[in-house]
């Protein structure tokens, strides 16, 4: 079974989140920086506005702050590119007869959005979202829920994410684990390379694997 990140592994949707935050940090006075960027990066809405509320010591309402970043988010789900090499992949996954599925923090209204815009849905048996589960991709017992839901085994399982948090989280859940490099996380590439499993720049790179596999044959 192959479980698929959607944001910054699927498709090139980080940017959106980041300029999300400069933008309603901005409207406070405040300063993107590192410490928060860790507190909000690939956690679910809820417990990001938890922290933002706390971090930022504002008085409004978490709800109130969801709100807005949905507001700001707008509809740039509906624009995201697929990332290079995803597509033809997953063709390769389906022509295998390999399962298929999404595990995503992200908001089911944006991840169906995307998907859909992309056509992407066609691949996946199911989208499992962490958000509604209320449990963060670094802990191991999403994965072994998403694991449960597909009636698999953990061990059966190949994890592909570009958030070393949710690499350990697989990992834990005894996963194997793709590291996928994005431009948000670039600073995490040499630890990914050394934790997980195998680490691409790309799906091309798997899509070439393949081909040379087939050559040698």
């Amino acid at each position: 079974m192959f479980l698929f990140d959607m944001d910054g592994t699927l498709i090139d949707s980080n940017g959106v989140w980041k300029k999300v935050d400069r933008e309603f940090l901005a409207r406070r006075g405040m300063a993107y920086t590192h410490a928060y960027y860790e507190g909000v990066a690939h956690t679910i809405l809820p417990l990001a506005a938890e922290f933002t509320k706390a971090f930022c010591h504002l008085k409004e309402s978490c709800e109130s702050i969801m709100a807005e970043w949905m507001d700001l988010a707008k509809d740039a789900y509906a624009h995201v590119p697929v990332k290079p090499g995803v597509r033809a992949y997953l063709k390769q996954c389906q022509k295998e007869g390999r399962r298929l599925a999404v595990v995503t923090s992200s908001v089911p209204e944006h991840c169906h959005t995307a998907l859909e815009h992309l056509s992407l849905e066609k691949y996946f048996e199911r989208v499992v979202f962490a958000q509604e589960l209320g449990i963060e991709k670094k802990q191991p017992e999403l994965w072994q829920a998403a694991a449960k839901m597909s009636g698999v085994q953990p061990e059966e399982c190949t994890v592909f994410d570009d958030s070393l948090s949710a690499c350990r989280g697989a990992r834990a859940a005894k996963m194997r684990v793709v590291g996928v490099y994005d431009s948000l996380f670039a600073q995490d590439e040499k630890e990914l390379r050394g934790f997980c499993d195998v680490y691409i720049r790309s799906f091309e790179e798997l899509l070439w694997l393949a081909e040379e596999k087939k050559k040698s044959k």
